[in-house]
């Protein structure tokens, strides 16, 4: 298939798409599955034209605790061993947030590691092939995809880092050309501070990418540095924010056309077992 058909393709497929990540998070429990596909079914409902891409991390803890129990077995597991195992995470996520929504009469196409497209070489780098996830784009308005996750030499499942779910919704929004890429999670958005831990805590409402990054090189992963970088190659705009409508977002892009924001601090993000703390 040419580029120039996937191109007519994708524009076809929908007047706007959208891939939002699901960090790990906000699926904390099985109550927090039922209230993510709540969302999606409410962000279908109220966008008639819209069609999602869904990346979803493993459930809060499961890759810690993976990992503690393969180094129970191993000393030190290999990499590709602890790969395998970490996928199990993902891709139970993915099947349990697809039953959620099939348990609200909301039709959804789970995606396994191989079929996202996404090649994840630790030598070459990473590329998106995404002809089966435009094809499935054709027929469904929602693809569950496993995040963190690619494929590497002859087919083995790689990992892509602690937070590499926010990697994989920027390089599949860069590859299908999405609308919008929004990663989801605990806090909804940058803060001046820990939001969790300081009442003064003000939301941030836009940064730039070098503001981002430099945030990120301060110890705030709200948003993995690897992701950042990414988009910033890319140009692709990013909304952070949590699943609560009514809350605040920020924006991250390329610039803010010459005004300066040079002094902004951030919050990191709570992943699995590790807890909040704030960058400066």
């Amino acid at each position: 298939m040419t580029s120039t058909v996937l191109d007519r393709t994708a524009a076809l497929v929908s007047k706007r798409l959208s891939v939002l990540k699901l960090g790990g998070s906000v699926l904390r429990d099985d109550a927090s599955y039922a209230a993510a596909a709540r969302f999606l079914q409410t962000r279908l409902a109220l966008n008639q034209d819209e069609r999602l891409v869904v990346i979803v991390s493993a459930q809060y803890g499961t890759t810690d605790d993976l990992l503690a129990e393969a180094q129970i077995i191993a000393n030190e597991p290999s990499q590709n061993a602890l790969d395998l195992l970490w996928s199990t995470g993902e891709l139970r996520s993915v099947a349990l947030l697809t039953l959620h929504l099939q348990k609200i009469g909301v039709s959804a196409t789970p995606f396994n590691v191989h079929q996202t497209g996404l090649v994840a070489d630790r030598l070459n780098g990473t590329s998106v092939r995404p002809r089966r996830l435009q094809a499935a784009l054709a027929h469904a308005r929602i693809v569950v995809v496993p995040g963190f996750l690619g494929v590497g030499a002859g087919g083995a499942i790689t990992s892509l880092g602690r937070g590499g779910s926010d990697l994989t919704a920027v390089l599949l929004a860069s590859a299908i050309r999405a609308d919008a890429c929004e990663l989801i999670k605990d806090v909804p958005g940058y803060f001046t501070a820990d939001p969790h831990r300081r009442a003064d805590a003000r939301p941030i409402e836009e940064l730039t990418f070098d503001e981002a990054l430099r945030m990120a090189d301060t110890g705030c992963d709200l948003v993995q540095r690897a992701a950042l970088t990414a988009a910033h190659g890319a140009a692709l705009p990013l909304v952070v924010r949590s699943m609560d409508a009514a809350a605040p977002v920020t924006y991250v892009h390329p610039s803010h056309e010459g005004k300066d924001r040079n002094r902004h601090h951030g919050v990191r993000h709570q992943d699995d077992s590790r807890g909040p703390a704030v960058g400066a």
